[in-house]
């Protein structure tokens, strides 16, 4: 039976050939290679700092604390996100209010979100938008901006799923007061784990990356601690891996996307609803490839229809579960019915594998499969 995986890493020679290398030097922190995949980012970016740390849900935490978002501050994110973009919050003990989703690009209401800011406005000392460019498609910025500027709302950029897409012309990651990447090993490009803050905010840049190193003062000595930080290093390893990746960013991208174009084209015939792109998106850098099932399945038939495709060698998954009916959300009040686009969607995703180098063979076979589990289960 053919075995098709969720997504696999593409690792070439020249990856292997650096970790190994730093590995040989016995430098495997803080060295020179964590400063040039800052670099490789912040250039690409277009940013003026760039802070390299040890996943994504590091980075999304440092900008919010560097920020001043303190337990008398409200983050507004999306529920249909991966959980940490509402998490951070949590850990700072603010309050945390969440926005529905359009149906078709799966990204913030944003007519919603202004109803939410407006509620809150009094509320609170500052407020903060986590801006989720979910699956790589970017926000519709302009009209997040205006939003967000309207009322005087903070903007944080969660690119962790968009490294190299484009709103306009403009990479995702620089809209806000920062943005973050993350780089596990179903990113477009992967560090194992890691993730990096980009920012053109000088004093976001330098308290983050005294936050990441235990609080370390610049230019102190090693014992020397200015604020209360933690370990959210990111090791030599990762890095030089992570630096190794971005020289070939481009042809990472551009892969993917013929793959998504491919599902494209052999799912049209199917009764399932392709990834929306918006015609605001100069460049979409895939995450990954993410359909809604007919609105006739349930969790139950997509159950099946999941227990199907695996038994058939296809790992699929559904992408993404409402974060507020978690239970640490749901203690704080949230319930069914209060996000019901997002709670509608959320039934019905469906993740099919995808990855940089899988080929047109395995997508057939995929989309096969999955015809005929539509056809007995939907």
């Amino acid at each position: 039976m053919k075995k098709v995986p969720l997504s696999s890493p593409q690792i070439n020679s020249s990856d292997i050939e650096v970790v190994v290398e730093v590995l040989k030097s016995g430098r495997l922190s803080i060295g020179k290679y964590t400063e040039e995949f800052e670099n490789s980012i912040r250039d690409f970016v277009g940013a003026k700092y760039a802070v390299a740390v040890s996943s994504g849900t590091s980075a999304l935490h440092l900008i919010l604390k560097a920020s001043g978002f303190t337990e008398k501050s409200l983050l507004i994110a999306p529920s249909f996100t991966f959980i940490a973009s509402a998490n951070v919050a949590l850990f700072e003990k603010g309050s945390v209010e969440f926005v529905d989703i359009e149906s078709d690009t799966l990204n913030t209401d944003f007519s919603h979100l202004e109803e939410v800011i407006s509620k809150n406005s009094e509320k609170y000392e500052k407020i903060y938008f986590m801006g989720v460019d979910v699956f790589g498609h970017p926000l519709d910025w302009d009209r997040i901006e205006a939003i967000c500027n309207k009322y005087g709302v903070k903007i944080i950029e969660d690119s962790c799923e968009a490294l190299g897409s484009e709103y306009k012309g403009k990479k995702a990651g620089s809209f806000g007061i920062a943005g973050a990447f993350a780089f596990y090993a179903n990113k477009q490009i992967t560090t194992g784990e890691g993730g990096i803050i980009v920012t053109n905010d000088e004093d976001i840049y330098k308290i983050s990356k005294s936050l990441r190193n235990q609080g370390r003062g610049e230019g102190e000595g090693w014992l020397a601690h200015e604020y209360v930080g933690y370990n959210y290093r990111i090791d030599e390893m990762s890095a030089a891996l992570g630096w190794s990746q971005m020289k070939r960013i481009d042809d990472i991208i551009g892969k993917r996307d013929k793959v998504a174009q491919r599902y494209n084209y052999l799912l049209s015939n199917l009764e399932v609803k392709t990834p929306v792109v918006k015609e605001y998106v100069t460049k979409m850098s895939w995450f990954v490839y993410v359909v809604q099932l007919p609105e006739s399945v349930n969790r139950q038939k997509r159950k099946k229809i999941m227990e199907y495709l695996e038994n058939n060698g296809i790992q699929v998954r559904n992408y993404f579960e409402p974060v507020h009916l978690q239970k640490p959300y749901r203690e704080l009040g949230w319930k069914e019915g209060m996000l019901p686009i997002t709670e509608s969607v959320a039934e019905r995703t469906l993740a099919l594998p995808f990855y940089t180098d899988l080929i047109q063979e395995d997508q057939e076979y995929v989309v096969e499969k999955l015809k005929e589990a539509l056809e007995i289960f939907a």
